[in-house]
């Protein structure tokens, strides 16, 4: 969502006494930061730049305050590209600020640059993040279901009673036009999840979208933005590109190099490409009654790049 609520300079007040408050930083300035899907981000100058993100949606904080101790358990353990949190006067790894939920993290001035090139450096990235897995973390594990597709099917039919407005009405049409899609896709995921609980082993500390918060500044590489960290299977992070015979060579390539006893497996990969394929359209639906969504719905559908990764989930049976 990024900040798309314009922001009073009261709010604005406010925001610096908060962070002077709970962390002992005198903000000089706050301007809007453009990173990450959920909630306001911010860029804090001080005597130091800090990066502070805000989520005021009560679905997502949880996760969001889990994700801080996973970073800061990575940090303790010698990872130093996802991120570092300041913590408050009071040691927490977060705070409050109206009804949202608040995380500071040392400034990072680098950009999303995500290309074909990049995916060595990616996996081999994720490849260290795997090796600190343990159990335990408050975080969540993957289920092999396909209770996205439904999750999905309970917010159409919510939006189809919900009041009629332009907006509304370009998403209902949208996704009429594309029913048939949404339909075999829902079918496919419930029966490759049936072919996965055959075999639920062999999880990992997983990102879920390195690629896109794959950041490089100052000559460094990042990966950002670990909100939805998740135990899961390994293809969890390489789904996105698992339509593509070198992606996967150099995954599993990866894996290997780095003594993690995986090698990618074609149910797995075609599972998370039909829940993806959910996950972003319930995404959409959640975040449409706060912005407008029906043109991201539209060119979701239209634009291709979900097309690719159907078709291969398609090719396994």
């Amino acid at each position: 969502m990024h900040n798309e609520i314009l922001r009073s300079r009261e709010y604005i007040h406010r925001l610096k006494k908060a962070i002077y408050e709970q962390y002992g930083i005198d903000a000089a300035e706050i301007a809007p930061a453009e990173r990450g899907y959920y909630g306001e981000t911010w860029k804090v100058r001080a005597d130091s730049d800090f990066f502070l993100k805000m989520d005021y949606l009560s679905f997502h904080q949880k996760k969001f305050q889990q994700s801080l101790s996973v970073i800061e358990y990575l940090c303790g353990n010698g990872i130093d590209f996802v991120g570092k949190v300041i913590k408050t006067r009071k040691n927490k790894l977060y705070s409050n600020f109206d009804t949202a939920v608040i995380g500071l993290f040392e400034w990072i001035d680098g950009k999303n640059v995500e290309t074909d090139q990049t995916k060595s450096t990616e996996y081999q990235m994720l490849c260290k993040i795997y090796q600190l897995t343990k159990p335990g973390l408050e975080i969540p594990s993957a289920v092999f279901s396909d209770n996205a597709a439904a999750h999905f099917y309970r917010q159409w039919e919510t939006l189809k009673s919900a009041p009629k407005t332009d907006a509304n009405d370009a998403v209902l049409a949208v996704l009429e036009r594309f029913n048939e899609d949404i339909f075999h896709c829902a079918s496919r995921l419930s029966y490759i999840a049936g072919l996965c609980r055959q075999d639920e082993n062999t999880f990992y500390l997983t990102h879920g979208d390195a690629g896109g918060n794959f950041f490089i500044g100052d000559g460094r590489n990042y990966i950002l933005d670990w909100d939805e960290v998740m135990y899961a299977p390994p293809e969890r992070d390489a789904w996105v590109m698992g339509c593509y015979d070198w992606a996967r060579n150099l995954f599993n390539d990866t894996l290997k190099a780095n003594h993690i006893p995986y090698k990618l497996q074609p149910e797995r990969l075609a599972f998370y490409c039909y829940h993806m394929y959910f996950f972003y359209l319930a995404e959409f639906l959640t975040v449409h009654p706060i912005s407008d969504q029906s043109r991201r719905i539209r060119d979701y559908f239209e634009n291709g790049w979900i097309k690719s990764r159907i078709q291969f989930a398609d090719t396994v049976s």
